[in-house]
């Protein structure tokens, strides 16, 4: 039985996103990606225009997913700075260098594609955006509470930490060992204090 056009569209996407995380975006080929799939390469095109329109498709449904996420840990139960903490452990838990699924694609794509896809980096840029609000918003209602004795502005402390933890990330793949997301742990627990 033939799958629904929506359902075969996210089902191109849920495969490649796979072997993106591990290969990153020009590592993988159009046909690499249709033959995982399991779909011919007019079956591709029907649903995305070029490789570039996909990657745009694949980078906003992983920042949807992940801002879902993102929301349930910051909107969950306890201080905001019980949550934040929440949150970071969340991040050092999914991503380790022996967690082939779920990585941020932020930190494997970012830097590949920014420079030869406008329309891609915007995506980013995006979906970068919206997450530093998310912490942002949550440190102010830590500041507001007193979770949070920090006095640096919510926003300028969110895009720190967010910067903190995208560059422990890369260090993590660089070197094959979490210990920066330690460090980045302590940090983070000191700059919320």
């Amino acid at each position: 039985m033939k799958k629904p056009s929506s359902e075969m569209r996210q089902h191109i996407l849920d495969v490649a996103k796979s072997l993106m995380t591990a290969k990153g975006y020009t590592a993988v080929g159009l046909a690499e990606v249709v033959s995982a799939a399991g779909v011919p390469k007019g079956s591709f095109y029907y649903y995305f225009r070029s490789k570039e329109e996909f990657g745009q498709a694949l980078l906003e449904e992983y920042f949807a997913e992940y801002l879902s996420k993102v929301d349930a840990l910051l909107g969950g139960e306890g201080t905001a700075s019980q949550r934040l903490l929440g949150y970071f452990h969340y991040w050092s838990e999914t991503q380790g260098t022996d967690l082939p699924d779920g990585k941020c694609l932020v930190v494997k794509l970012g830097a590949e594609v920014c420079d030869f896809s406008e329309d891609m980096r915007v995506v980013l840029e995006k979906g970068t955006r919206a997450i530093v609000g998310r912490l942002a918003k949550c440190i102010a209602q830590g500041q507001s509470e007193g979770s949070i004795s920090s006095e640096v502005a919510a926003q300028a402390l969110a895009e720190s930490l967010y910067q903190t933890w995208l560059g422990a990330s890369l260090l993590v793949k660089v070197g094959k060992d979490t210990r920066p997301f330690q460090t980045a742990l302590d940090m983070t627990e000191r700059a919320l204090s």
